[in-house]
């Protein structure tokens, strides 16, 4: 994805720790584990309700609406 290799992740990681300092650099880690987590919980939550079937009565007021009509499967009768 971001194609980080070892060397990069141990600049990243001296660089904050010069910024950040050694006393802070655990919580940092800490939230931003959390943020990560959080936004991976989010976007399973919204591609799974993306997914669902909608509610019937909100299909129906659609296709009310829409004035569509759902195709039978069996045309040639």
């Amino acid at each position: 994805m971001f194609n980080v290799g070892m060397p990069e992740l141990i600049l990243i990681f001296v660089v904050a720790l010069l910024v950040v300092g050694p006393k802070r650099l655990p919580d940092l880690g800490r939230q931003l584990g959390k943020a990560v987590s959080s936004f991976k919980r989010a976007t399973m939550d919204l591609k799974e309700a993306l997914e669902q079937e909608p509610p019937i009565d909100i299909k129906e007021e659609v296709e009310r609406k829409l004035g569509y009509k759902e195709e039978t499967e069996d045309r040639s009768a």
